[in-house]
Parts: structure tokens; C-alpha cells; sequence
């Protein structure tokens, strides 16, 4: 099943870079500024596997994330509050979201990646959140104006 995201959701996603992942673990409630990329209905980021949020993860799947820009005026708010599950990805799959987050992020694939870049990228574990529900807030259309979308 699919979000079925409007073009002004799609948008926003592809326009913004990192959201923050909320997860939940043994030392309480954690938050953690990710880069992310769409791929379909689901969000591909990757992370240490030693980072407080990826051991949470491993506990519990569940999260939420914010993604938003930065204004100065209330009514120019514009973002996306969700809620999902994550996956770590291996093999294929993993092969395969690289791609996908490589054309987003040009400066991770191998062929244009700094040396250190290519270093960590060996440390770092990939990770899906797949979407159970998006909203997407936009103050423009009217204070605390917001539509849901759920998977």
C-alpha cells in the first residue's frame, strides 16, 4: 500500500536533505539529525551501528522523525512529522538504496567520494524507515494547517 503523497509532499521530500529521527531505547527517548532519500513510499538513511539511535533501533523499530525548513515567521511553516518502523538492509537491497541515495548525494558514491568518505561509508550500516503515517504541516494554508497520510 502506498501514501499516495501529493506533488507538494513529493516535493518537499525531494527538496529537503536531513530529517530528525526520534527513537527510544534502555537510556530514554533520543533524537538524532540524519541525511535521508526517498526511495518510494520509504526513507533511506545510514548511520554508525554503534550510535545511540541505531542500538535503539535494534530494540525497538519504531520511530518518528521530523523534517522541516527553517523560517522566521510562524505562518511560512512548512514540514513533516511522521511515524514508522526501520529496517537495517543487506545484500541487494543495500546495493541497491546506495544507489538511490547516491543520486541524491553525490559525494557518497565511490567514484566521486573523498577517501575518508569511502572509509566511514565502510563503517556505516543502511538503514529503511517505512512510513506508516505522514503529516504534512503547511502554516501558508492556515495556522496548524495540516493533511495526514497513512500507509
Amino acid at each position: 500500500m502506498t501514501l499516495a503523497l501529493p506533488p507538494p509532499v513529493a516535493q518537499f521530500l525531494a527538496d529537503h536533505h536531513v530529517m530528525t529521527l526520534a527513537t527510544h531505547g534502555a537510556e530514554g527517548p533520543w533524537a538524532a539529525a540524519v541525511f535521508f532519500a526517498r526511495d518510494g513510499d520509504d526513507l533511506i538513511f545510514l548511520s554508525s551501528p554503534s550510535s545511540r539511535h541505531a542500538g535503539n533501533l535494534a530494540l525497538d523499530a519504531r520511530c518518528a522523525a521530523t523534517i522541516q525548513s527553517e523560517v522566521a515567521d510562524w505562518r511560512s511553516i512548512q514540514g513533516i512529522q511522521l511515524e514508522g518502523r526501520v529496517d537495517e538492509l543487506d545484500g541487494d537491497e543495500r546495493v541497491r538504496v546506495q544507489q538511490v541515495y547516491g543520486a541524491k548525494f553525490p559525494f557518497v558514491r565511490p567514484a566521486l567520494a573523498a577517501p575518508a568518505i569511502v572509509q566511514a561509508l565502510a563503517r556505516v550500516h543502511w538503514y529503511r524507515l517505512r512510513l506508516a503515517r505522514l503529516y504534512f504541516i503547511d502554516n501558508a494554508q492556515g495556522f496548524g494547517q495540516r493533511q495526514v497520510f497513512e500507509g
